[in-house]
């Protein structure tokens, strides 16, 4: 078990914190590739294109997990135990799941697909 000084010894370490960096920087691309998703819905939309209520609900409650994970990196990266665990299991599960519902025949269009796989990558 670690004590508070090793535990503050490896968030001071230069690679941990570059690693924390990264992964900062990974959470604000997928929130702008989420926004990305949401702008082009809201355009299909306005154009009179068929954008249908999953493609609305996916698309808001993905980009309104963005600043969620953004939170809870800072906090891991402040040493933040429980907020270190809840995004080593989110970024297991969340792309996983994003690419699973993807696959689901006739759920979406592939275009929408492709943008939600590609903001499940970061």
């Amino acid at each position: 078990m670690l004590n508070t000084s090793d535990a503050t010894t490896r968030l001071d370490d230069p690679r941990t914190r570059e690693a924390f960096e990264t992964a900062k920087k990974c959470v604000t691309l997928y929130g702008v590739v989420c926004a990305i998703v949401l702008a082009t819905v809201v355009l299909l939309s306005i154009s009179g294109q068929t954008v249908t209520a999953f493609m609305w609900i996916r698309a808001v409650v993905l980009l309104a997990a963005a600043p969620v994970l953004h939170r809870l990196t800072v906090r891991a990266a402040q040493g933040e135990r429980r907020s270190y665990e809840r995004v080593r299991a989110i970024t297991v599960i969340m792309p996983i799941a994003i690419v699973g519902v993807d696959l689901i025949p006739g759920l979406c269009p592939a275009w929408y697909a492709v943008m939600q796989a590609i903001g499940a990558l970061p």
